[in-house]
């Protein structure tokens, strides 16, 4: 829960400069400078905003074949990404730092040991510029999985902040309904819902996490048309574009209260960023008659088993040792090995599992208690004896 009164928070809808790391990342700092200008103190970016989501694209692939043209537009595309390792995300650190302001943004990552992996992710800076948490997408959905890697449960983390507790999914992981309640078991306030996704039906998705986890939703989508596409993506790819509606994102963007009500958007058919004020005790107020993890649920009946990292500490203090970490141990950089880490009492610990079980969580449903009744006995053969 927040330790502060009420305060104002932004998402931001708007086009990515497609396959541009560098201006996508000035164009992100412009725009949160606008909304910290306006007194956000926590500022959400869509899903794949640095350095595009390829909406249209197949990338040259079906089943059984690829082509050189999309095997080409695939290197430009790794290339956009960012590694939040190095100084794009040292530059994005140091705005949230200088705005004073928690900043959420949907980037296409790379993959720190391999160029040719990619991952959609969500990475939240605080206001002193470290990285608070990184959630890679667990489950790029349909052609997606093409160029995205899978996440793990690295991710699955809800941070802790002044503002209250801080987590969220990408797209449609906000359909998992084990991955959300992995996020609500750790007194989520705060969801954050970056999306692809610019139907109709989607407001009804984040209405109901709001209802269900009461707790705010900020959700944004980017407005994209074919103008924002550049011209020399090649011909199959000019042609796939060609044969799409315009726009090609409406987007859609809104922010929730703890009981399913707008407070602002949603946002259709143009650029624009949206504000409300948050106020903590509402989720007090709303959590009266339904608690998804307090009184409400029956921990005696169902139980989610599920690998929630314990601390992010030094989370922003990524280096080459934390990169050979993320190599060895599959982590997304969470546990940086720096020297001055590697004590005598933790290199002499006995430890049964220093990191995480895999993904996908354990659901059971525990049987009610009651005996049934015995069978009844099969009669005897008639006869002697």
């Amino acid at each position: 829960m927040s330790t502060t009164g009420p305060f104002d928070v932004a998402v931001v809808q708007d086009a990515s400069v497609f396959l541009d790391r560098e201006a996508s990342i000035e164009k992100t700092i412009a725009l949160a400078r606008e909304a910290a200008g306006k007194g956000a103190k926590l500022v959400l970016f869509p899903e794949a905003f640095i350095a595009g989501y390829p909406r249209g694209l197949s990338f040259g692939a079906v089943v059984g074949s690829r082509s050189a043209e999309g095997r080409k537009l695939f290197r430009c595309y790794a290339e956009s990404a960012i590694a939040l390792a190095g100084p794009d995300g040292a530059r994005l650190g140091a705005a949230a730092r200088d705005l004073g302001i928690h900043l959420a943004v949907g980037v296409v990552e790379r993959d720190p040991v391999s160029a040719g992996t990619l991952y959609c992710s969500l990475a939240l800076w605080g206001p002193d510029g470290i990285l608070q948490s990184l959630h890679r997408k667990l489950k790029p959905t349909a052609s997606e999985r093409i160029i995205w890697a899978e996440g793990d449960g690295n991710g699955m983390f809800v941070a802790p902040t002044p503002l209250g507790n801080v987590g969220g999914l990408i797209c449609w992981e906000n359909y998992m309904p084990l991955a959300r309640t992995a996020l609500y078991e750790q007194g989520l306030d705060l969801y954050l819902a970056p999306t692809a996704d610019g139907r109709e039906s989607w407001q009804a998705t984040i209405r109901h996490i709001a209802l269900e986890g009461r707790c705010f939703v900020l959700s944004c989508n980017q407005f994209v048309t074919k103008a924002d596409y550049p011209d020399d993506l090649g011909k199959e790819s000019m042609r796939e574009i060609a044969e799409l509606s315009d726009p090609l994102s409406r987007g859609g963007s809104a922010i929730i209260g703890p009981l399913g009500d707008y407070l602002a958007g949603p946002l259709w058919g143009e650029a624009g960023i949206l504000y409300a004020t948050i106020d903590p005790g509402a989720i007090i107020e709303a959590r009266f008659d339904f608690d998804v993890v307090g009184h409400y649920s029956r921990p005696d009946l169902f139980r989610l088993t599920a690998p929630v990292p314990p601390s992010l500490d030094g989370l922003g203090a990524m280096d080459e040792m934390g990169m050979l970490g993320d190599l060895l141990f599959g982590g997304p950089g969470l546990f940086p090995l720096a020297d001055d880490d590697l004590d005598d009492d933790l290199l002499d610990a006995e430890l049964e599992d220093p990191f995480f079980p895999t993904f996908p969580a354990d659901f059971r449903e525990k049987k009610p208690p009651t005996k049934l009744p015995a069978k009844p006995s099969k009669r005897t053969r008639r006869g002697k004896g």
